[in-house]
């Protein structure tokens, strides 16, 4: 229905509704975190909404030993990645599964009675999560009738399937409404038969854990238009993946999608000597970019064997963390439920701390030192560089609704209320101590279009250092 006056061709009232009035800015999200990394399972370059680990499992299957990985000196990341986000306290996931090429598809082909032909079984989608999926086949006797089943067991996932014969269970397992959701079902021979009795796992599934820095660009490119906040790339480190990083994170900045990425430092160094971290913040300078270290001590859940993960991992769980908090809120002394697999020296960690790195030291437990990202001032502190971000993000959401409206005195003053309304609250929730706010336009740029908002932000610093000073009488 029409809120404004088209025309007025007969006798009556006619009312004109001018809503500007009760714009208001939404409150951005702040904690949605990007995560890209190779996995056991799921489509490649799909973007996959994470709520949970378990989900995360679901989803893209376990990781393989970190020590003796499937693929050689390539172990899988996305998912491990994940265990210490969640870990770390995230909520909110938007998941890519990167591969070099297309993973092989595992399969085995299920014969019927006298070694003849059946069909053949594969799984879904590629990777050596197919290489679990249990088949087994069996006949039982009922009512003088041979019933045929077969099983399927994939984790906590078993299907069923019973019937006459080889046709019957195949016609089962491609039906588009109650067919298998692990394995796809070939083309069918001696449909009449029975089936040879077997218990075997699908085989010959493979995952590109061997990708290159064009396969991640690519994996990253899937988030471009996702609500994320905080970007991580599974068992990423800044030598490695940081230019592929900056890349992403300029072209989400130039779209209005600002995102803060956390990697993780190359090498986690020694208690004296940490040369690696040094390089790593030299060679990556951003106010969107934080190096984390050291490394952590964790179980592998594959071999159950107690390992130390290299920094990116550190990196995945401060990123879980930071995904909890709000904006302004910093992460400096903040606890994490892990342990360092690395005790700095007191002289160290003033090194590492000028060079940029954010650490995790164990104090009262493990805890941030310094929450910096690894550029200088004026974007240091990670709080103040999420702080404008969610400032920039609700001055957008609040100005897009103007665009094609008057531009008038009225109009320009709704402007201002909805965005007084959306940094007031800012104020209130102490992410800034004040602000000053116009909008404004003269003639020439009512010409052109032009609405201009000019403000002045003073966000909130946190407290890194307290300086006492004792006088004693």
């Amino acid at each position: 229905m029409s809120e404004t006056i088209a025309q007025m061709d007969k006798p009556g009232t006619y009312v004109e509704v001018r809503a500007e009035g009760l714009i208001a800015a939404a409150a951005p999200a702040t904690g949605n975190i990007g995560i890209v990394g190779t996995a056991a399972k799921g489509v490649v370059g799909e973007v996959v909404a994470l709520g949970s680990y378990s989900e995360a499992l679901d989803a893209f299957g376990a990781y393989d030993p970190i020590g003796d990985p499937l693929t050689a000196d390539h172990p899988l990341t996305l998912v491990r990645a994940l265990e210490q986000a969640y870990a770390g306290g995230a909520r909110n996931v938007f998941a890519v599964r990167a591969a070099n090429g297309d993973p092989a598809v595992a399969s085995l082909a299920v014969q019927a009675e006298g070694a003849q032909p059946g069909f053949t079984l594969s799984a879904n989608v590629g990777g050596t999560w197919g290489d679990l999926i249990n088949v087994a086949t069996e006949s039982n006797t009922v009512d003088g009738s041979t019933v045929w089943s077969l099983t399927l067991t994939y984790r906590n996932t078993k299907e069923v399937y019973r019937g006459a014969n080889v046709g019957e269970i195949h016609a089962q397992l491609i039906d588009p409404d109650r067919g298998s959701s692990l394995v796809v079902a070939g083309t069918v021979d001696n449909a009449g038969s029975g089936f040879e009795v077997i218990s075997q796992t699908l085989a010959g599934g493979s995952n590109g854990a061997d990708v290159s820095t064009a396969d991640l660009a690519a994996a990253l490119a899937a988030l471009t238009d996702e609500p994320v906040n905080i970007l991580l790339v599974g068992g990423g480190s800044v030598q490695a993946h940081g230019n592929i990083v900056l890349a992403h994170l300029e072209q989400t900045e130039n779209d209005g999608k600002e995102r803060i990425a956390f990697l993780g430092g190359t090498s986690a160094g020694t208690a004296t000597a940490a040369d690696d971290l040094i390089d790593d913040t030299t060679a990556v300078s951003d106010d969107r970019v934080v190096v984390c270290a050291p490394g952590m001590i964790a179980t592998d859940a594959p071999s159950d064997a107690t390992v130390n993960l290299p920094p990116a991992y550190t990196a995945a769980m401060v990123a879980g963390k930071a995904a909890t908090l709000a904006p302004h809120i910093s992460l400096t002394n903040k606890g994490l439920p892990m342990t360092p697999d690395v005790r700095y020296s007191s002289a160290l960690v003033s090194r590492l701390l000028g060079a940029r790195i954010l650490m995790v030291q164990q104090k009262f437990g493990a805890q941030v030192v310094k929450a910096i990202t690894s550029a200088t001032k004026p974007f240091d502190q990670i709080s103040i560089r999420r702080t404008v971000d969610y400032a920039k993000a609700g001055v957008r959401s609040g100005s897009d609704p103007y665009i094609g409206r008057l531009n008038n005195a009225r109009v320009r003053a709704a402007l201002k209320a909805t965005l007084d309304g959306f940094l007031s609250q800012m104020v209130l929730d102490e992410m800034l101590i004040s602000y000053d706010l116009s909008v404004e336009a003269s003639r020439a740029q009512e010409i052109r279009g032009i609405a201009s908002v000019i403000m002045t932000l003073r966000p909130t610093f946190s407290i890194d250092f307290i300086r006492v000073t004792m006088n004693l009488e």
